[in-house]
């Protein structure tokens, strides 16, 4: 019986996963349709506040979505040509900053040696090229561009999705078997996630346009392309600022010299310090409960399986599957806890005990 059981189980299990690698391998092979339609999921929830709030005032709602969506399209076109020809230019300058940037760490190899720290400028410069820094901001922002291509289809499906945002919790409820068991859980699962859409976004909006002023008043090229690349990669939480701060610091390592780039450090330290430990926090109420290991692989995971869009969601689309996996039954929230650092696991746990002990009290 025990043993019928068990293989019982390591059939379901091995079922299971062979199901998640179809999926997965399906989504690898419909890339191209499925990352404007995730992109349109984000930019919808992250408008849906919005549209709420001018619907409150007696605004149609389609009136709402289409004034929104203007609103987008222009802002959107004015950023990408001006976004768009800030990268034509720095990839036509890109190998002369190389080039620059080799010959200032070459001369940081050398001051080293006068200090009787022996390092081959060779061997450095065969297995680290501090340029590829810069070749990387270009290649993630054309990727991202390449996306936002097909503009049209992206607004037709952001569109079509705020105006079944509406009755897109009702659907959900009336599909399930149980609809009142599931009630609460939906709603706290949608609530989760358009709030911390929201908030990211805000946040990352204030740390990017700090970041263009900063830079710009110190003299760096491009500060509105290093902007951009603050405010997208503010959605990678831990090393997401490390990734956007590393081309503009070498970037004024070759323009302002060591001071210069001292002071970018000191800019991108003091920004997402005042942002990530005083600000978010103050508005998510709590942290991300992600383990940094956690954010790094998903990093490569989305970023294998979605491309340069799936490395710039890949903390919100985790987050999603963590809040889903904490919304649903017993052994989804284990899995979660699988996901969450210390302190969320330690939370989570707490919180699972005394649902049991609660269930378990009440009268049968």
């Amino acid at each position: 019986m025990l043993q019928s059981y068990r293989l019982s189980m390591t059939l379901r299990t091995f079922a299971l996963m062979a199901c998640i690698v179809v999926v997965l391998a399906g989504i690898k092979a419909a890339a191209s349709i499925a990352v404007p339609f995730v992109l349109s999921a984000f930019i919808a929830v992250i408008c849906s506040p919005a549209i709420a709030a001018m619907t409150r005032y007696h605004l149609p709602r389609w009136l709402s979505v289409l004034l929104l969506m203007g609103l987008i399209v222009l802002i959107g076109l004015w950023l990408a040509s001006v976004v768009g020809s800030s990268i034509n230019e720095f990839s036509t300058q890109l190998p002369v900053y190389r080039a620059q940037l080799v010959e200032q760490f070459s001369w940081v190899l050398d001051k080293l040696q006068q200090f009787n720290i022996q390092i081959s400028k060779d061997k450095v410069l065969a297995y680290f090229d501090p340029g590829m820094a810069l070749s990387l901001t270009t290649n993630t922002l054309s990727g991202v561009g390449n996306v936002m291509a097909n503009l049209l289809l992206i607004i037709l499906t952001i569109v079509f999705m705020l105006f079944e945002a509406e009755s897109l919790p009702h659907k959900l409820h009336m599909a399930l078997d149980d609809p009142d068991m599931r009630l609460s859980q939906i709603d706290r699962f949608l609530h989760s996630v358009n709030r911390y859409m929201v908030i990211k976004t805000l946040v990352s909006l204030a740390t990017g346009a700090i970041v263009g002023v900063g830079l710009w008043l110190m003299g760096v090229d491009y500060p509105l392309l290093w902007a951009v690349v603050a405010f997208l990669f503010n959605y990678i939480p831990n090393i997401g600022s490390i990734i956007a701060a590393l081309p503009a610091v070498l970037l004024a390592f070759v323009q302002l010299g060591p001071a210069g780039a001292g002071g970018v450090v000191l800019l991108y330290l003091a920004v997402n310090m005042v942002m990530g430990n005083l600000i978010e926090p103050r508005f998510m109420g709590r942290g991300l409960g992600l383990s940094t290991l956690v954010v790094f692989l998903s990093l490569i995971f989305w970023g294998w399986l979605l491309g340069s869009v799936g490395m710039l969601l890949s903390v919100p689309l985790t987050m999603i599957v963590k809040i889903a996996l904490e919304s649903g039954n017993q052994s989804s929230r284990k899995l979660a806890i699988l996901l969450a650092d210390d302190a969320s696991a330690f939370a989570a746990v707490s919180s699972s005990a005394l649902d049991n002990r609660d269930a378990e009290s009440q009268p049968k």
